[in-house]
């Protein structure tokens, strides 16, 4: 008996090879690997059921602690949902919230449900600078004319 290409994901180590095989499997648009897509995926969703608590964070700190598994920066963030630094930056500071695209777009690159980024989540208040009175002008000098 052949031992078995792919098996129940037993360690962190272990799914985050299945994590980068069904990124590659996905993106080689090879459609003959349709079946080993879906028994990966299964896998992966079966570990993310059992292991992760996506309930007890909100969807900026479930993006955050994505982010640090997947060894990813802001910058790339900002390719995969194809907005400015900025944007990405006061959406990781809490002064944004996720559009639907970008929810979207992560569910969709993360394996996970929309649900887990579509949860309420406070926001930080912007202080505006305060505007100020005009300042009074100071009169003109006349001058005359020789």
């Amino acid at each position: 008996m052949s031992e078995l290409k792919y098996k129940v994901i037993a360690n962190k180590t272990q799914y985050n090879e299945y994590c980068n095989k069904l990124e590659e499997l996905v993106f080689s648009g090879d459609t003959k690997v349709k079946d080993e897509i879906s028994l990966l995926t299964l896998l992966i969703e079966k570990w993310d059921a059992d292991h992760n608590t996506f309930s007890d964070l909100d969807p900026i700190q479930l993006l955050l602690a994505l982010m640090k598994d997947h060894k990813l920066k802001s910058s790339d963030l900002v390719a995969i949902l194809g907005v400015s630094k900025g944007y990405v930056s006061e959406i990781l500071h809490y002064k944004k919230g996720l559009s639907k695209d970008a929810i979207r777009i992560l569910a969709s690159r993360f394996k996970l449900s929309q649900e887990a980024f579509n949860r309420p989540y406070p926001l930080k208040k912007i202080d505006k600078p305060q505007s100020h009175a005009p300042r009074a002008r100071k009169p003109r000098r006349k001058t005359t004319s020789a």
